[in-house]
């Protein structure tokens, strides 16, 4: 049988305590390898220090650009955020704004560096860049995104293209909701995947856990695993040791991360478990 990797990540690491607990914990007692880290989240510096003390946890950088904090003032970006600082929290405005404002594209600009550096200011490795509400694929980030992955020697980065046919066969519903997420972020993947290619980034063949977010239980993994599509896969969760908000951060998450049954279905699958930084030193 041929070898078969699996990435599993743990997104918003930074952006509370019970977050950062709760990856730790997923990497530590369970199957995650990584984490995807948000520099401007109210738990970052403690996740920092949580990973320095962790370093068989791979760390990426979290994208944030809708739904959360900036880390220039909003003096220097004001038409990217509000008078305290934040982004909008709807990505379908954010992404119209920023592909039609020539003012916030210049301001897009210098924020999307900005995190980077607040990330390269750490000290840690960069495993990996993804998004939060996964804008990092946006056409007018992405091209910002891609020099500033390469200078700061990221490994791989994200491409949320899921398994259409696996997630409605394990749960038919929000059908039309699903199909039109996967239908734009499967071609936005499409579209600059040889790019990613081109700059020897690890793309995986699939990602799952788009079309279940929030909602990432024990039964959906087990039915994930005996059916994975694809020799590199991703699969990414939202573990917390209490429920955030609605399908965001949640112990559902961190039960499947920790459970015996998925760690033996592994074994039995012959899936190996692994990261974007161990694949990209490879």
């Amino acid at each position: 049988m041929a070898k078969r990797w699996l990435i599993v990540n743990g997104d918003d690491f930074g952006r509370s305590s019970r977050i950062n607990e709760a990856i730790i914990r997923a990497h530590r007692e369970g199957i995650l390898t990584s984490a995807s880290l948000v520099v401007t989240g109210e738990a970052f510096a403690e996740a920092v220090v949580m990973a320095k003390e962790t370093p068989s946890l791979a760390v990426g950088l979290h994208l944030v650009l809708a739904g959360g904090r900036a880390v220039l003032p909003p003096k220097a970006i004001p038409h990217l955020v509000d008078e305290n600082g934040y982004f909008t929290a709807d990505p379908f405005r954010a992404g119209c704004r920023y592909f039609f404002s020539p003012a916030c594209r210049r301001e897009l600009s210098r924020e999307i560096e900005a995190q980077f550096a607040r990330f390269a200011a750490t000290g840690l490795p960069l495993s990996h860049v993804d998004g939060h509400l996964h804008l990092h694929l946006h056409p007018v980030v992405f091209a910002h995104l891609l020099p500033l992955a390469v200078r700061y020697k990221a490994k791989g980065i994200r491409l949320p293209h899921d398994d259409f046919r696996t997630a409605i066969a394990y749960d038919h519903r929000f059908f039309l909701r699903k199909a039109a997420w996967n239908l734009a972020l499967s071609f936005l993947s499409r579209t600059v995947r040889p790019r990613l290619r081109r700059c020897r980034l690890v793309t995986p063949d699939r990602v799952y856990g788009l079309l279940q977010t929030g909602e990432m239980r024990e039964d959906y993994l087990l039915f994930v695993l005996s059916r994975l599509r694809g020799t590199i896969v991703e699969c990414y969760f939202h573990p917390s040791s209490a429920f955030e908000e609605a399908l965001g951060p949640n112990p559902v998450d961190l039960a499947t991360l920790v459970s015996p049954a998925v760690r033996q279905a592994l074994q039995e699958e012959g899936i190996r478990l692994t990261s974007y930084a161990a694949l990209g030193e490879g």
